[in-house]
């Protein structure tokens, strides 16, 4: 029941927002109404003569209406709603259905709890002229027999001439709202009574709980027990309702207020179906446990200055957050269209999730394609590990995994994140395999890949032995981090031929260095012979001499801490850390581009 408790908490802090319509911003909508979409809209007058009627167009918004427990999870059984209905319940031509709704709204508007806007509307349905006064304004046809071909569009009502202070229009007049709460609650009192295992307290028990929580799985309930034949509840209680004894109140305002929820954090929620999501119930803002922590304002290049960036960014976010306010996490799917499950649900003390997602970004980063110190997405992380290169809606080409996958590893990588779980080894080496394989993909697919896999080994290191390898020195005496260092010298040297030669400096050419890449990871030493003689063959005496001098000296420094380990060693299998060392590597051939007018300098004054 946490999560409903929670949700009821978010209601109650909100209440004030219930019923108020803010441009741009989904209502959170009152106990007992419902938030629908309506086709046609029917002024009326005090007396209740029509004086308009208009249909409404598609891009209006919804609208909030009054409803019963049973007429909110209505199916084919006719039961009215009591104001706003579908033109099948005002008109007199089915009996049924509007008898239904001309007693029910006779019964609000003569109790203690009516509202000015009720006797008009009332009114003027009982005169039976709907029909007539719509197909006059031209919004409906009528058959042969009377009747109109869509009966299930909804009406919804304004009402003009009564005092200025009054909302004309029914879907926007708060105070109608509290008139049918008020008077729904009394008629509850007449049902059934029971313990609230969530207000913790007797009152009156709902019957059903409402539906369309999430909107891409808008018929599934959290909360139904309809199977009377199989062994949804069979065995252990008599009756469905025994199962969970929740008041209609509680209920009412639990399944709203994480409608409202849902629809506040928009679809950036939602991953492969599955929903994600996170906030605090006094609404104070907070990072999602899927998103970026660090705003990223400015561009970071060394690790000291990007993690002191994150600790301002901490800051900034604890002064909002008090220490003992709480955060709450939820992921919901459906497995079926009817059922609505919570998968991943935690509870955190503000503190905590902070310092859990600035643990995480301190650790799971690394130098970007472009060079810049950050942290991957989750999304990002799922997609290139267990992906496919496709074309995107961009069109540029990108990783996109199936969604069943990303569904399943986007809650795995929410727990690592929030929980501190250790990230999966699977994972890992899913992106290690993929990063090493330079000729499957486009290059600026494979340079996310190595960025996302460094990243996540970072992380994972650091959680197996404590250490950052990003804050290590050039000449760490690790073999298979001073290989990955190798290859990239090999694939630089090739590099810097082809910007000599080719008139686009910007085309990217595969280097023989990257096509070996998967067999040097098998066998290091083989390949760096072979490829450091075709560059001795071929391209190191037609690069500038300054390059040439800079390959023979950064290979000559990488071979002696190489050869520091056991000669039977150096064709052994490179471990995945090796990417890491490729990567400092090549990084460190970047920062030095400010550098090369100076070399240049030099190497004039030298000649």
């Amino acid at each position: 029941m946490g999560l409903l408790q929670k949700a009821v908490e978010t209601f109650d802090c909100h209440a004030a927002l219930a019923g108020k319509i803010r441009e741009g911003h989904e209502p959170l909508v009152p106990v007992s109404h419902l938030l629908t979409r309506a086709q046609l809209e029917i002024t009326v007058n005090a007396a209740g003569e029509c004086v308009d009627a208009r249909a409404v167009d598609k891009s209006e918004e919804k609208i909030i209406i009054p409803v019963t427990e049973v007429s909110a999870g209505r199916t084919s059984a006719p039961c009215a709603h009591p104001l706003c209905d579908q033109l099948g319940y005002l008109m007199p031509q089915n009996d049924v259905k509007y008898g239904m709704y001309v007693e029910q709204l006779e019964e609000w508007a003569s109790s203690e709890d009516s509202h000015p806007l009720l006797a008009p509307i009332l009114t003027y349905v009982k005169k039976g002229m709907i029909l007539a006064d719509l197909t006059m304004y031209g919004l409906i046809t009528c058959s042969a027999n009377g009747l109109p071909s869509d009966e299930k569009m909804l009406v919804r009502w304004r009402v003009a001439g009564l005092k200025e202070e009054i909302e004309a229009a029914c879907w926007k007049n708060t105070a109608l709202f509290d008139a049918f709460r008020r008077w729904y609650e009394k008629k509850q009192r007449e049902g059934r009574q029971g313990f609230c295992m969530i207000m913790g307290e007797d009152a009156p028990l709902a019957g059903q709980h409402p539906k369309g929580i999430i909107p891409i799985n808008g018929n599934a309930k959290l909360i139904s027990a309809n199977d009377s034949n199989g062994y949804t509840y069979r065995g252990r209680f008599a009756e469905d309702w025994q199962a969970a004894t929740v008041s209609y109140r509680a209920s009412q305002k639990a399944h709203n207020a994480l409608r409202w929820l849902v629809s506040e954090q928009g679809t950036q929620v939602v991953f492969g179906g599955r929903t994600f999501l996170c906030w605090n119930p006094q609404g104070k803002e907070i990072c999602t446990a899927t998103g970026a922590f660090r705003n990223k304002k400015t561009v970071r290049v060394i690790p000291g200055d990007y993690r002191k960036e994150l600790r301002e960014t901490l800051a900034g976010y604890r002064s909002r957050l008090k220490e003992k306010d709480g955060v709450v996490i939820a992921v919901f799917d459906a497995a079926t269209t009817g059922r609505l499950a919570l998968t991943y649900y935690n509870e955190l003390m503000g503190s905590d999730f902070l310092q859990r997602l600035y643990e995480w970004d301190s650790h799971c980063c690394w130098h970007n394609w472009k060079h810049e110190i950050e942290s991957p997405l989750l999304v990002q992380i799922v997609n290139c590990a267990y992906g496919t290169q496709r074309l995107l809606k961009n069109g540029k080409a990108g990783m996109q995994a199936d969604d069943k996958i990303l569904r399943q590893q986007m809650q795995t990588l929410v727990a690592c994140r929030v929980d501190r779980a250790r990230i999966p080894s699977g994972l890992k080496k899913a992106l290690t395999d993929r990063a090493s394989s330079p000729v499957s993909y486009e290059y600026g697919v494979w340079r996310k890949l190595v960025y996302t896999a460094c990243a996540v080994q970072n992380k994972y290191i650091y959680d197996q032995k404590g250490e950052d390898v990003m804050s290590w020195e050039l000449d760490k005496p690790d073999r298979s981090f001073q290989f990955g260092r190798l290859l990239a010298t090999m694939e630089r040297a090739e590099a810097d031929f082809y910007r000599k030669t080719e008139n686009d400096k910007n085309k990217y050419r595969q280097t023989n260095a990257m096509k070996y890449m998967s067999v040097f990871r098998q066998r290091p030493w083989h390949i760096y012979e072979q490829v450091n003689r075709q560059l001795n063959l071929a391209y190191l005496n037609r690069i500038e001499s300054w390059q040439k001098r800079r390959y023979e000296k950064t290979k000559g420094e990488i071979v002696e801490i190489l050869r520091s380990f056991p000669e039977e060693e150096l064709n052994q299998p490179l471990e995945d850390i090796y990417l890491m060392g490729y990567d400092c590597q090549r990084n460190e051939f970047f920062k030095s581009k400010e550098e090369k007018e100076e070399e240049k300098k030099y190497e004039r004054t030298e000649e």
